[in-house]
């Protein structure tokens, strides 16, 4: 049982790379002020806790209920992920945002895409999180188990979230956009693996 778990958290871990993401957070939170990131990191770890909790549920049934399969679901992903970080690269983001109406929750939407889908609860978590829930042949204890090493993996990466200000206090103003800029190259290239990921499954399944 101990390996069971610790096999678990550690797949959800490297699936979801906490150290990996502090950078993209920071990048697409950048002219936010610390209380609403905050909020920001909070939302999504909550809004990632309850799809991947319910992708162990009821992901393997809904998505073959839908007739959807994983590789859609990872190019799907990919796509809309590329969205956000073309315009990030060209500064499209920043621009949308300062036309927004004063008082606008700058939390919106955000929150929930694309920080908890699909860079926290992205196609390889909600994966991993199905196949996870299979091993425990519906066992109730096993599944809360699961339920908890879900909840650890994404504390993990609110507190990495929460440490993103450091890095930004490191690198300085100019840093921040010449660092926003690479990773939303590096975002970019992450959302074309997703795309080159279903479609590679895809084939292998024809």
């Amino acid at each position: 049982m101990l390996h069971e778990l610790t096999t678990a958290l550690v797949t959800l871990l490297v699936v979801m790379d906490p150290p990996g993401l502090a950078p993209i957070f920071l990048g697409l939170t950048r002219g936010i002020g610390p209380t609403e990131r905050q909020g920001i990191a909070s939302q999504a770890s909550l809004i990632a806790f309850a799809v991947m909790a319910g992708a162990a549920l009821i992901g393997n049934w809904l998505l073959h209920t839908l007739g959807i399969g994983l590789p859609a679901f990872r190019i799907a992903g990919g796509l809309l992920l590329f969205a956000i970080a073309f315009e990030q690269v060209f500064e499209k983001r920043h621009q949308r945002k300062a036309h927004q109406a004063e008082g606008r929750d700058p939390a919106e939407g955000l929150a929930a895409f694309p920080l908890a889908i699909p860079l926290m609860a992205g196609p390889g978590a909600i994966t991993a999180c199905v196949l996870l829930a299979g091993r425990t042949g519906g066992d109730p204890r096993r599944m809360a188990l699961l339920f908890l090493i879900i909840g650890l993996s994404v504390a993990s990466c609110y507190l990495a979230f929460r440490a993103a200000p450091l890095l930004e206090k490191m690198v300085g103003d100019k840093g921040q956009i010449v660092f926003a800029r690479l990773l939303g190259v590096l975002l970019a290239a992450l959302a074309v693996q997703y795309v080159v990921n279903g479609i590679l499954a895809l084939r292998a399944g024809a």
